[in-house]
């Protein structure tokens, strides 16, 4: 398996630092039940507005249904459908818009839809698999395969699976998942006092 810690310059979680976007899945190796269900639980204690969880997930398991999989990975870009087609777990990331208290229109269920995407992949980390986020999709294909309302919101498909063995890929698969992370520096993004340049 191949390890990519983030090079930081203070210490790190060790599951913040090992989590990474692979893109070799072993397609032969299925997510048990149980590990579905603790990724589940994990996205489930993210915070959010009012306690609101306005997160939704469709997971479509090959292993299960493999239709309902087939259907999602076609709604993917292209250039994503190369290697996602070897993830077991195709995994619809989605949002109610508005609060189920009073009804009126909740502006941050992106904001906690996403930190409960986090803590879905950071659990996955924990069990040994690999997550990858996508934004390259069909959202109007994928409403229409998997019967999602159009006031739904939809963030990403999550690819979800073990990885590949490295006596399996090629050399050019290799050359990709070894390459080195890489970030911007702290200072393009985090800024002290005010708003910076």
């Amino acid at each position: 398996m191949i390890q990519k810690p983030a090079e930081t310059q203070q210490k790190l979680a060790s599951i913040i630092a090992e989590r990474w976007s692979g893109k070799t899945f072993d397609a032969t190796q299925a997510v048990s039940d149980e590990t579905i269900t603790a990724l589940c639980e994990a996205a489930l204690w993210a915070p959010s507005c009012y306690g609101e969880a306005p997160w939704r997930y469709v997971i479509c398991n090959k292993f299960n249904d493999v239709t309902s999989w087939q259907q999602t990975l076609d709604c993917l870009s292209p250039g994503n459908q190369i290697w996602a087609v070897n993830a077991p777990l195709l995994i619809v990331t989605a949002s109610q818009t508005k609060f189920t208290h009073n009804g009126l229109e909740n502006r941050w269920n992106g904001y906690d839809t996403g930190a409960a995407s986090l803590n879905l992949c950071l659990q996955a980390t924990a069990a040994g698999l690999m997550s990858h986020q996508m934004g390259g999709f069909d959202a109007d294909k994928l409403r229409q395969a998997l019967s999602i309302p159009s006031e739904i919101n939809l963030w990403s498909v999550i690819a979800i699976g073990y990885p590949a063995a490295l006596d399996t890929l090629t050399a050019e698969q290799l050359e990709q998942e070894l390459k080195a992370r890489q970030r911007r520096p702290l200072s393009e993004h985090f800024f002290v006092n005010r708003w910076s340049d």
